[in-house]
């Protein structure tokens, strides 16, 4: 078993005590460290970076995150520097926040990080970026896991308030800002009176009228710090008594009544979610958008345990154990030995537009050969994993792209006859040219989220296209 730390971080959240109760239970930690309403943001973490710890992974945890399923398990098996967990937040649907599974040597790294000066970025998101600037050189990346937990339910007027104006000074890019005013558009707010919801548009219109869009770090960081006084100010200008105490009853009794929860964490899902589209033909963004959805699935797995497996015809992964789904290549010529393996899963077919699809393809395979010398036991896997599903699924190891045409156009052919008589199985998706969430979500009868469908695929081609239409302008002017 690993050696567990939790450390719990509360700045007066009505749902402390009740969320600390169910962070040691749920997480059973050898050792907890509490961090008592350490403000701003920045000095907290500080001080939870000078804790020393003897542990093998540090769990932070946010006083506004109610933990209800077992996290013990998936932590003893975990590897990953870090985890990053997608809960259900009472403003924004399916968002990863809140509950941070971080290996103890990352832990560290954060601790010894040197931060550039006048950073916004820290000023605003001081763990996440600490965190980004010491993986970046040690070569990590994180994970995503889905746990059944509420985020920034049940919380007082004043922390909401204080938690949605530093919302609306996260926002002030495009991609953060649209997230918040697609947020917003879901709120149903049909009167002034006051609400949870009635609050956090206050506080995201205070915001925007009291801090300009061209304040300094140091002025966001001193609206930061005093925003307790502004939240207690507006609070009492606006009329409103705040909640009383907050109950492991109250808790029970929501969960009994309520009709919108829906449990996104481990063990509530029939059968699987397999992926089954070709490399490029926006296979990331499915997986990113089966995660909000509550999926936990991988994306073309390289480890030698599924290498194994595959190679030797076998088809009930031990990765599937631990996850969800399974996307990628690593299905798609499989995907009949797949279905026999798990009675009742859904397929998601990712197609592609063919000429997109194959500039696409041409970028993606240069300089990443199928062989090469190496001394490295986990890139020597990866290429062992690299040369066997492009063989099973292109029949060739190199970029061709007449070959490629014509296993594309087969592969969707086979799929869609294969599933003809079961299309309640089967959904065909184009995410690069848009659709998303509004054909996903009905599909695995999941809610649509109020977060944008994550087109990576599309972005990253949009980027491209944009290049080398700024490359080609230069060369005819040149010219």
């Amino acid at each position: 078993m690993a050696k567990v730390d939790l450390v719990f971080r509360q700045i007066d959240e009505r749902t402390r005590d009740v969320a600390l109760e169910l962070a040691i239970e749920n997480i059973q930690p050898d050792k907890v460290h509490i961090i008592d309403d350490v403000r701003p943001f920045t000095e907290c973490v500080n001080q939870m970076l000078r804790i020393d710890h003897d542990c093998d992974y540090v769990v932070y945890v946010d006083a506004d995150c109610l933990i209800l399923e077992d996290m013990r398990e998936f932590i003893d098996q975990c590897d990953a520097p870090y985890v990053d967990s997608y809960v259900t937040d009472r403003f924004r649907g399916r968002i990863h926040c809140g509950v941070h599974i971080t290996r103890i040597d990352l832990v560290r790294k954060m601790a010894a990080t040197q931060l550039p000066e006048d950073d916004m970025k820290y000023v605003l998101r001081p763990e996440s970026r600490l965190r980004n600037l010491a993986m970046k050189p040690m070569g990590m990346s994180k994970q995503f896991r889905n746990f059944d937990t509420l985020h920034d339910h049940f919380q007082s007027y004043h922390h909401i308030f204080m938690k949605y104006a530093l919302r609306e000074l996260r926002s002030r890019t495009a991609v953060q800002l649209k997230r918040l005013k697609s947020s917003m558009e879901s709120w149903d707010i049909n009167s002034d009176k006051p609400c949870d919801l009635f609050v956090a548009r206050h506080a995201v219109e205070y915001a925007q009228n009291y801090m300009a869009s061209n304040a300094s770090p140091d002025q966001v960081h001193a609206f930061i710090e005093d925003l307790p006084n502004h939240a207690t100010k507006e609070i009492e200008r606006l009329g409103l008594e705040d909640r009383g105490e907050f109950t492991r009853a109250e808790l029970e009794a929501w969960l009994d009544e309520s009709n919108s929860h829906v449990s996104y964490g481990a063990g509530t899902k029939a059968g699987k979610v397999f992926g089954l589209g070709l490399s490029r033909t926006g296979t990331r963004s499915l997986t990113s958008a089966l995660q909000i959805l509550g999926y936990d699935c991988s994306h073309y797995p390289i480890d030698e345990d599924t290498y194994v497996e595959l190679s030797n015809g076998q088809y009930d992964l031990t990765l599937l154990k631990y996850h969800d789904g399974l996307t990628d290549i690593t299905v798609a010529p499989f995907f009949e030995q797949f279905d026999k393996a798990y009675p009742g899963s859904k397929f998601v077919l990712t197609v592609r537009d063919t000429d997109a699809w194959l500039k696409s393809c041409s970028r993606h395979w240069y300089n990443r050969p199928a062989f090469k010398d190496t001394k490295d036991p986990d890139e020597e896997v990866h290429l062992r994993m690299r040369q066997f599903l492009r063989a099973a699924v292109y029949g060739c190891y190199n970029f061709v792209p007449n070959r490629f045409v014509s296993v594309y156009e087969r592969h969707v052919r086979t799929v869609m006859e294969y599933f003809k008589d079961r299309p309640e199985d089967l959904l065909i998706i184009d995410v690069c040219s848009g659709e998303g969430f509004e054909k996903l979500a009905p599909f695995l009868k999941r809610p649509i989220p109020t977060e944008p469908f994550p087109h990576k695929g599309s972005v990253l081609s949009r980027k491209m296209a944009a290049a080398e239409a700024d490359a080609a302008k230069a060369s005819s002017k040149v010219a």
